[in-house]
């Protein structure tokens, strides 16, 4: 077995040596996913209200900020590894290179407007 044609190399056909460390991300951030949601999922059972006051003072704490801020990092991350991977592996013409870009972009945008959020109600500003 060689290691293909030239051509071949040239085309990007072949394998790309980055396959395991994309599958090891995959799985960090899978596990991450998994403690900080139930994290959030018990910190937000054990509030007393759902209503907009208590939610936004739960919000307001240090210790509820940055591990949200992680979770929606961990979450988008993995979204945007999860979707490269399905892209990669069912788009073979010139036409991926446009939906790896398309879905930066939108994971990057989206992923700003949360940690925006976060950080805003987090820093008490007024509404």
């Amino acid at each position: 077995m060689g290691t293909g044609t030239s051509i071949g190399r040239v085309r990007g056909l072949g394998a790309a040596k980055e396959g395991t460390h994309h599958w090891w991300r995959q799985r960090l951030t899978a596990g991450s996913n998994f403690l900080l949601m139930a994290w959030f999922i018990f910190s937000l059972t054990r509030l007393t209200g759902f209503d907009y006051a208590s939610i936004r003072l739960w919000m307001e704490s240090a210790w509820v900020a940055v591990p949200l801020l992680l979770l929606v990092t961990s979450v988008f991350y993995h979204f945007r590894l999860g979707l490269q991977v399905v892209i990669e592996d069912y788009q073979h013409n010139e036409s991926r290179v446009v939906f790896l870009v398309l879905l930066n972009l939108y994971t990057l945008a989206v992923y700003a407007t949360a940690v925006f959020s976060i950080l805003k109600v987090a820093f008490g500003a007024a509404s």
